[in-house]
């Protein structure tokens, strides 16, 4: 059986490419800690997904963030121009998890919007409520 759970943060922003047939496929890495004898040593791990799984995982995840990954193990080989031979291990996710909330990037878009609203206040312009509503959607939106 070969199925392997795992729970990191993300160490870089999901990639997504299309394939010349169409299919999608997001390749990311995560981070996870083991704790022996005192010491924390961190492994990482290549995690592929596919589809639909890829195009939400580039819509929704970003680095930092807590996730469960659930998948199988694969190792890959192939050769280069130069005949040199290469080995890539990676977990091909069946289900990604979502477990820190939301992105960094709601979080900056929130605090851009009240950077506007503050600078607002400190020229003398006090936004309506109606105009609040807007800035709140379109925090929302971002």
């Amino acid at each position: 059986m070969n199925r392997v759970m795992l729970t990191g943060r993300l160490t870089r922003d999901p990639e997504l490419r299309s394939l010349a047939n169409g299919k999608s496929v997001t390749q990311f890495s995560i981070a996870t800690h083991d704790y022996r004898a005192g010491s924390e040593r961190a492994e990482y791990h290549n995690v592929v997904t596919w589809d639909r799984l890829a195009e939400i995982c580039s819509q929704y995840l970003g680095k930092g963030q807590l996730v469960a990954v659930e998948g199988r193990i694969q190792t890959r080989q192939w050769e280069d121009d130069k005949k040199t031979r290469h080995w890539r291990t990676e977990i091909v996710a069946s289900s990604v998890e979502m477990l820190s909330g939301r992105r960094k990037k709601d979080y900056a878009a929130e605090s851009a919007a009240d950077a506007l609203e503050a600078q607002a206040e400190a020229l003398g312009t006090v936004p309506s409520e109606e105009s609040e509503d807007v800035v709140e959607d379109a925090a929302a939106v971002a």
